[in-house]
This record gives structure tokens, C-alpha cells and sequence, in this order.
């Protein structure tokens, strides 16, 4: 194997030439924000890019986001806003579903579109996989249910699911890293904007490049344990090793959390 060695921002990274599988975090609409990070990535076309749901909402370029994902080989999996928007699209919704999928974010995605969502983008949104399992990782949008197998979970678990999963003391799984977005990163207890949080065999990478507490977009490198970031308000770069990019959490916060609700 080739190694290479790369100096950035004073730090020294060895990054090995052999094919990288590179996990995106939520993106919501940011085109602009995530085209830049892809330039810093430069993935090869050998190489497996992933997407963690949530391309849509919030953001002012939803309908770019979802054609570029669509049209460039990338793997994408769903989460909770395609989940909304299909629900909106294909259900029987009334004035308040249609209201609470608007504040979320939805009013940004039906401007990006011009109010006119092609036919083959909902199509292909609503084939994407509520995960993916891809050995010694695994790609899911917001968690798993640590009480219930896979077998008896759904969209409702993998695409919206939080405290249950964040508060797990154990790895769901003995021989995978659980990889996911949905949460933003500082909303945990200590945690600083842009930091990768880290729980029981799980990593979350959502950094809330639509938040302005925040603005970072989040690249993960998993096979080189390397973290690319973007911000796309003062549009820094910065890449670290993965250790020190992260933030490992209390899971008794979040129990502690669960109790005062």
C-alpha cells in the first residue's frame, strides 16, 4: 500500500492511497457549501461517496442538491425531511402536516424547485434505503432502537429516532461502527460547533452546515479516519485526524435529559 503524507494547517496526515469510503453529512439544501467541500475531498472515481440523508430543506438549493446526488454514482440513504416530503407528496395531509413540513424547511425546498417537483426526483427519493450496511460500518440516518431488532424497525427508528439510541451504554452492534447525521453535533452537553460526536459504537457527523450557531459541513474519511470540513459562511476548510475532531458523550446526560421531559 502507498502512503502519502500531507501537511495541512500544521498538522501532519498520513492518508493511504487505497480506495477511501468517504460519509456525508447532512447537507440541507447547501449546494454551494458541498461542492466546495468535494473539491477538498477529491474523491477518485474508484472511490465510494455516501450520503446520509437529509440533502433537502432549510437551505436555498434543495432541487440542485438532490439532481447533483442523483446524476454523480453517489450512494445517498434517507432521512427524516425526504421522509416529510414524500409524506407530503403521496398522503392525504391537512392544513397543520402541511404548515409544520413548511417551517421545517420545506417553503426553502419548494422555491429551489419553483414550486414543481419533477416526477423522477420523487421517484428516485423514494428508492433510497433507510440504511446501509457496508461491513464494518454502518450508514443509518438518525439511529436504531437499542431495545428492538432490525427485523422490527422502521423509517420511524432509522430516519427520526434520538434520545433512545444516544443514551445506548452498549454497541448495538459487536462488529460495526454505527455512522450517523440527523442531530446536530452541539446540541449535545459540551460539545463545540463543528465537533464529531462520539456514543456506545456510534458516530455522528451532522455538524449543522444550515445552523448559524454553526455553518460547518461535515465530510468523514472513515477509511483513513479523516474528517473534512466546510463553512460556508466564512467559507474556511479545515481537515483533522478523526481524534481530534471528537467529542465523546455522557450517554447518562442524555438518560438525565429523557427524565426532565
Amino acid at each position: 500500500m502507498i502512503i502519502n503524507a500531507k501537511k495541512f494547517d500544521n498538522l501532519l496526515i498520513f492518508e493511504s492511497m487505497s480506495q477511501r469510503q468517504i460519509i456525508i453529512g447532512d447537507v440541507h439544501g447547501h449546494y454551494n457549501a458541498l461542492q466546495s467541500l468535494l473539491e477538498v475531498i477529491s474523491p477518485r472515481q474508484d472511490e465510494q461517496v455516501y450520503f446520509l440523508g437529509d440533502l433537502i430543506d432549510r437551505g436555498p438549493d434543495s432541487a440542485k442538491v438532490v439532481d447533483f446526488v442523483m446524476n454523480s454514482g453517489y450512494t445517498c440513504i434517507r432521512g427524516n425531511h425526504e421522509e416529510m416530503l414524500l409524506y407530503i407528496l403521496t398522503q392525504e395531509i391537512d392544513a397543520e402536516d402541511w404548515n409544520i413540513w413548511l417551517y421545517n424547511g420545506g417553503q426553502a425546498t419548494l422555491e429551489s424547485y419553483n414550486h414543481h417537483i419533477p416526477t423522477e426526483h420523487i421517484r428516485w427519493l423514494q428508492q433510497l434505503p433507510v440504511y446501509l450496511d457496508l461491513g464494518d460500518v454502518w450508514l443509518v440516518h438518525a439511529g436504531v432502537d437499542p431495545d428492538l431488532t432490525l427485523e422490527e424497525q422502521n423509517s420511524s427508528q432509522f430516519c427520526w429516532i434520538r434520545d433512545e439510541f444516544h443514551a445506548m451504554r452498549e454497541p448495538y452492534f459487536k462488529d460495526k461502527l454505527i455512522i450517523t447525521g440527523h442531530t446536530i453535533t452541539f446540541t449535545f452537553a459540551g460539545v463545540e460547533p463543528g465537533k464529531i460526536v462520539k456514543g456506545a459504537g456510534w458516530l455522528g457527523i451532522d455538524t449543522g452546515v444550515y445552523h448559524p450557531y454553526s455553518y460547518w459541513l461535515t465530510g468523514l474519511d472513515i477509511t483513513n479516519k479523516i474528517v473534512y470540513q466546510y463553512h460556508h459562511e466564512n467559507k474556511k476548510i479545515r481537515k483533522l485526524s478523526l481524534e481530534e475532531a471528537t467529542v465523546e458523550i455522557n450517554p447518562l446526560l442524555i438518560l438525565e435529559k429523557r427524565f426532565k421531559k
